[in-house]
């Protein structure tokens, strides 16, 4: 496995109630095989190279959500940064066996991610291809608090675009930031994430969260599996610069996006 970037995501796992019902839904929906990791915890394979990971809950109080990682060169310094500019550390760094070293942490407004210092595992063993990780976004009320804090914290540097451009939303003239990497020239060819703006259309209870993408090769039809499977489709498909997109939900509750490639 190559290294990734300092700052790129480089790693996803949802946290379920039910484990081997996660395996059943994702295993049909992507194609996934699974082999037993460390604990409660579950490796998802796409044609035998690592994409993700299904975790068994081991607090009711916790979020069935899916949540993201990103790469740290250096994680006591990561930690000292999101201290320093206004974040949480939510779990101080741990080491996860020989694979590396984790921590969890929320932005100012509360959107929580994860950083992954690698050791033995990098990441993802594939992205970018049907069945795998290809974007992620947070969405947050606190704009200004949030953009100085990426800025901060990982070093990246940003293309505003409208509504028109924004690859996780249809709606009109919304406000979104694309993020790069530190020592890239800002912009979608280089971008890894992005951030954008939850408005007063949504209950003022929506917390601030992150939002991840997979691919894939039809979204129609991976949202009619969705509901086939159980899920809730919460955005029907719809039409945007960089593909042909839908949120959903899976049968246990966690949200997530899927993203078709434009069509050549």
């Amino acid at each position: 496995m190559a290294a990734f970037a300092q700052s790129a995501p480089c790693w996803v796992d949802v946290q379920l109630p039910d484990l081997e019902a996660g395996k059943r839904f994702y295993g049909e929906l992507f194609g996934w095989t699974f082999r037993a990791g460390d604990g409660p915890y579950a490796d998802a394979l796409n044609g035998g190279a690592l994409v993700a990971a299904l975790a068994a809950k081991q607090d009711g109080r916790m979020p069935t959500a899916w949540g993201v990682y990103f790469a740290t060169d250096d994680i006591t310094a990561s930690v000292a940064r999101i201290r320093e500019h206004g974040g949480q550390v939510i779990t101080d760094p741990v080491r996860a066996g020989l694979s590396g070293v984790l921590a969890q942490a929320a932005d100012p407004g509360g959107a929580v991610f994860g950083l992954w210092q690698a050791a033995e595992r990098k990441g993802f063993q594939k992205q970018n291809e049907p069945g795998s990780f290809c974007w992620t976004e947070v969405h947050t009320r606190q704009k200004d608090k949030v953009d100085a804090f990426y800025e901060e914290v990982f070093g990246f540097r940003s293309t505003e675009l409208d509504g028109s451009g924004d690859p996780g939303t249809h709606e009109a003239g919304l406000e979104f930031r694309m993020w790069s990497p530190a020592g890239t020239e800002p912009g979608p060819d280089t971008a890894v994430g992005g951030r954008s703006v939850i408005t007063d259309a949504f209950p003022a209870e929506m917390p601030s969260y992150f939002l991840t993408y997979f691919a894939v090769a039809d979204c129609d039809a991976s949202a009619e599996a969705v509901r086939r499977l159980g899920g809730r489709v919460t955005e029907p498909p719809f039409d945007i610069p960089y593909g042909r997109m839908a949120v959903v939900q899976d049968d246990q509750g966690a949200v997530f996006a899927v993203l078709q490639e434009p069509v050549s």
